[in-house]
């Protein structure tokens, strides 16, 4: 009930005439959302010395946003199954565009609460997006051809987040970070309207391109296209919570997502402390200026912002190399290995200065590669009927993004940001033990 009318065929099945051009609509979604999520990171530096947050406040930006994922997930899942895919993703994509044209009243006040709702706003919309562009990549065309499919929409996703903090940083972090001064009320107000209309920028333009796309969507509504499955995902049955492979995977998710959002949002401001690359910064920005052919040289909050890009990147990177080391490795083992290493890195970084600390932590983007898909792979290993019901827990799990990076921005508070990075590196301790004994089936066997 409420899929999109069928015509000419079968598309899940053998791929209808046109499904490729629609195939590459969606994919373009993947990127659409990679490209949104990480302008969190340049976002958090720039609201923080906006409204004189300390690291926790900052966090909540996070909060916001993963608290959408985890709020909107089942009733996105209930509007796909009334309205179908292609009317889902056009309404995905303008609640998105909405939560981006909430960043003008949000800067015009100058109120930090309004961003928070903007925040949860597009959260709500990717969320959407995400369950009904997810299975419906894989059954636009052959069934045989469905995870090629899905592997060139998450390359294009993984693009995505490594182009968004250099762009973000451009535009974003153009004025720097710097708190504004002692003024009286009035001043302090305008200063801040004034630097909040440079952040709403971005996001009004991103707002305008999103409402073509749903307008695009909306006009092909019409098209063929395959029914969506009738199923309403149960993550708390009984049944599941009583097997410790899906129960341990979906408390690796939460960490996981957690230490790498927390990384991400605290990294620019971690790059710019003196100790690391402060003093560094303005010859850094002075080879990106020339690099890029601009007359003005990055500044500092430019440089370490753009920097994020690299942690993004390297994640890319590692995927596709993850993926070949996955076909001839111990899935576990893999996963274990991944996990101590970005334990070493973030303890590195955490105890050590300069060039190799902003390596160190850099790094850590390329341990984190393949842990997302490894262990939810491995969390739904010999579930059969169960499986959907147990994906929908591990989605769910997804939620850590909103908690831990508000735990972590709590410890760099009272111990400072370098020492904080403990809080990722005590999650990649319980994802590591996870691929230990999915490796050696000790207590993990799928029952």
């Amino acid at each position: 009930m409420g899929s999109e009318p069928r015509r000419n065929g079968a598309i899940g099945s053998g791929g209808a005439a046109g499904s490729g051009p629609m195939a590459g609509l969606v994919v373009s979604l993947f990127f659409a959302w990679g490209f949104i999520t990480v302008l969190n990171d340049p976002l958090i530096a720039k609201l923080k010395a906006l409204f004189a947050l300390n690291y926790a406040e900052a966090m909540l930006t996070q909060f916001a946003f993963f608290l959408g994922y985890f709020i909107f997930s089942a009733p996105a899942g209930a509007i796909l199954g009334r309205f179908g895919y292609v009317r889902s993703i056009a309404l995905g994509l303008v609640i998105m565009a909405a939560g981006c044209l909430l960043f003008a009243p949000a800067a015009r006040l100058a109120l930090y609460p309004l961003f928070l709702l903007a925040l949860f706003c597009v959260a709500s919309g990717i969320t959407l997006l995400q369950v009904a562009a997810n299975p419906y990549i894989a059954a636009l065309g052959s069934t045989a051809t469905s995870h090629s499919r899905l592997t060139l929409a998450q390359a294009f996703n993984a693009l995505g987040t490594f182009v968004g903090p250099f762009i973000g940083a451009l535009f974003i972090l153009q004025n720097g970070v710097a708190a504004p001064g002692l003024m009286s009320a009035a001043l302090l107000r305008a200063e801040r309207i004034r630097e909040a209309q440079i952040v709403q920028r971005p996001f009004l333009v991103i707002a305008l391109l999103l409402l073509l796309f749903a307008a695009v969507f909306w006009f092909l509504r019409r098209r063929a296209a395959p029914p969506v499955a009738a199923a309403h995902p149960s993550p708390f049955r009984r049944a599941l919570l009583a097997k410790p492979r899906l129960v341990f995977g979906a408390l690796c998710i939460f960490v996981y997502v957690g230490a790498e959002v927390s990384i991400g949002s605290g990294l620019t401001n971690y790059l710019m402390q003196p100790g690391i690359l402060g003093a560094r910064a303005p010859a850094i920005g002075a080879g990106f200026a020339h690099l890029f052919h601009l007359h003005a040289s990055f500044n500092p909050a430019q440089v370490a912002g753009t920097m994020v890009s690299l942690y993004w990147g390297l994640a890319m990177l590692g995927r596709f190399a993850g993926s070949f080391v996955l076909s001839k490795a111990v899935p576990g083992k893999v996963l274990c290995a991944h996990a101590l290493a970005a334990l070493v890195l973030a303890l590195a970084a955490s105890l050590s200065a300069g060039p190799q600390a902003a390596a160190a932590v850099l790094l850590i983007g390329l341990a984190n590669s393949i842990m997302f898909p490894t262990i939810f792979t491995l969390a739904l290993e010999d579930l059969g009927e169960e499986t959907a019901n147990g994906s929908a827990l591990l989605c769910m799990a997804i939620v850590g993004g909103a908690i831990i990076p508000v735990i972590f921005g709590a410890t760099a508070d009272t111990i400072g940001l370098g020492h904080a990075l403990i809080v990722p590196a005590a999650c990649y301790l319980v994802i590591a033990a996870y691929g230990w004994l999915a490796a050696r089936g000790l207590g993990l066997r799928a029952a």
